[in-house]
């Protein structure tokens, strides 16, 4: 993901994952222009939210960059976790760094998260990670496939992460925010397909 705002806890040019059975490790990030990991503050609220559906949690990190999201859930006890990103250098990295912490259940698709979310036919998720880059507009037509193609478990949580200065995602019918924070320039919300679950 092209990040603005770095992480002010890590060294330049590397991730620190913050919790969990992989607390503080250090991991290399892809030398590609503007990728940056969501950042260390909104990590920790983000996973503070989720810390209930973690355990044993199916997870996709679409428009995975540095793959920050995804693997903090398995560090948090996420069992799978399958990251999507289009970029091959930052696939190759991202790689090399679950091999490096010998990360159980995760798995690298180097593709276009739009035609992932068109052609995948997968078992459904529990949660799901959006965090395109800002200038792509793509999380309307993100959501509205992981809804039509069917990705989501039916309390799933779905994290979006987008420019605060934009509108906000059009939702699909029946979906309901949990959560709306803002940090810096960033907007970041928790949100369900459950219309029977309030949190």
């Amino acid at each position: 993901m092209v990040r603005q705002t770095g992480n002010k806890k890590s060294p330049a040019g590397r991730l620190r994952i913050v919790a969990g059975n992989w607390r503080s490790r250090l991991l290399d990030i892809a030398d590609v222009p503007g990728l940056r990991p969501t950042s260390t503050r909104i990590r920790e609220t983000l996973f503070n939210w989720l810390a209930p559906s973690l355990p044993g949690a199916r997870c996709l990190d679409l428009c995975a960059g540095t793959g920050a999201l995804g693997l903090e859930a398995l560090s948090r006890g996420a069992a799978v976790a399958v990251f999507v990103e289009r970029s091959a250098k930052a696939a190759r990295m991202l790689r090399m760094n679950i091999e490096t912490l010998q990360a159980e259940g995760a798995e690298v698709l180097q593709m276009d998260a739009l035609d992932f979310s068109h052609a995948q036919a997968s078992a459904p998720f529990d949660l799901v990670f959006l965090d395109p880059p800002f200038a792509a507009d793509m999380l309307d037509d993100l959501c509205r496939l992981l809804s039509e193609r069917k990705l989501l478990a039916g309390n799933a949580r779905i994290y979006l992460e987008l420019d605060r200065n934009k509108p906000e995602p059009k939702l699909p019918e029946g979906w309901q925010v949990l959560k709306n924070k803002t940090a810096g320039n960033v907007r970041y919300m928790l949100v369900t397909p459950d219309k029977d679950r309030s949190g």
